[in-house]
């Protein structure tokens, strides 16, 4: 009887290895076909033109250059047309952080006053607020545009900022909001009778324990407003255009023979910031997400 069970758990140990081993295999054949395309462009990136046309699309370059880069980052201009997006990189930086934190610190009081200080017709107010979620970015253009001229901020990075504001202002409510409900009311209750009021309750007490869904906000508001093509090209132009749209006038735009490397260098470099911030922060983006899925 003793060797029977012993006999069966080996067998149930070499089950779940081989189960375990499939697992593995699985992952990383799907991880591999994934970043295939990301490895395309990096291998296409280092090598020369010539290298391009007479090797195939996945070979390694024959001998490592980062030209490509260079051109792609800051190239001199030919005519009317320029091929670096360092400007217009920055300009992305200088729409994003901004934009970013706004929307999320004005998200979070939002978020406050709707879980914990609700008033007549705030359940009204905002189901109406979270309308903007579900809005095509379509709809607003004509209407946004009309009020960036009457603002004067028609085509400005500042314009690009207010847009993108007052866009995420309703996801980062939504996040705040249902983050806030969780946190027991006693503890607010017990906040007022101690004196504290509407700013000292958010400063001390909610916002010290809002990190994970800061954490949250941030990558979402980053990865939209960075990524952002419409409002870019609709409510910028020249100067003031944000990387994507930079960087889709330099892949359509051809000058004589098309740089495949150099256009696959700037790829790389407009993504290289929404990359870096998964990277930092991405493991913090499940947590904060699931932080308040249970209350109590």
């Amino acid at each position: 009887m003793g060797n029977y069970s012993l006999s069966q758990g080996n067998h149930k140990s070499v089950a779940m290895i081989f189960f375990r081993t499939a697992i593995y295999v699985i992952l990383i054949i799907t991880a591999i076909y994934f970043l295939i395309p990301l490895l395309i462009m990096i291998f296409t990136s280092l090598k020369s033109m010539d290298d391009i046309r007479t090797g195939n699309l996945i070979s390694l370059p024959r001998e490592i250059s980062f030209d490509a880069w260079k051109s792609a980052w800051d190239s001199s201009c030919i005519g009317v047309t320029c091929e670096g997006i360092k400007g217009y990189f920055w300009n992305s930086m200088k729409i994003t952080v901004p934009a970013v934190l706004i929307s999320t610190f004005i998200g979070a009081a939002n978020g406050y006053v709707f879980s914990k200080w609700k008033f007549r017709g705030s359940e009204v107010l905002f189901s109406i607020l979270l309308l903007g979620c579900f809005i095509p970015f379509q709809i607003i253009l004509l209407p946004m545009a009309k009020m960036l001229g009457t603002i004067g901020l028609a085509q400005t990075i500042q314009g690009l900022i207010l847009v993108h504001i007052i866009y995420g202002l309703a996801f980062t409510t939504l996040f705040f909001r249902n983050f806030y409900v969780t946190i027991p009311q006693d503890l607010v209750n017990a906040a007022k009778i101690d004196g504290a009021g509407f700013f000292r309750i958010f400063f001390k007490i909610m916002l010290p324990v809002s990190i994970p869904i800061f954490v949250v906000c941030i990558i979402w508001q980053t990865t939209q407003i960075w990524n952002d093509f419409l409002f870019g090209v609709v409510f910028s132009s020249g100067e003031t255009q944000p990387v994507t749209v930079a960087l889709n006038n330099l892949v359509n735009t051809s000058t004589g023979v098309k740089k495949y490397n150099v256009d696959m260098a700037a790829a790389i470099i407009a993504a290289l910031p929404t990359l870096a911030v998964y990277i930092i922060a991405g493991k913090y983006f499940l947590r904060g997400l699931t932080a308040g899925s249970v209350k109590g």
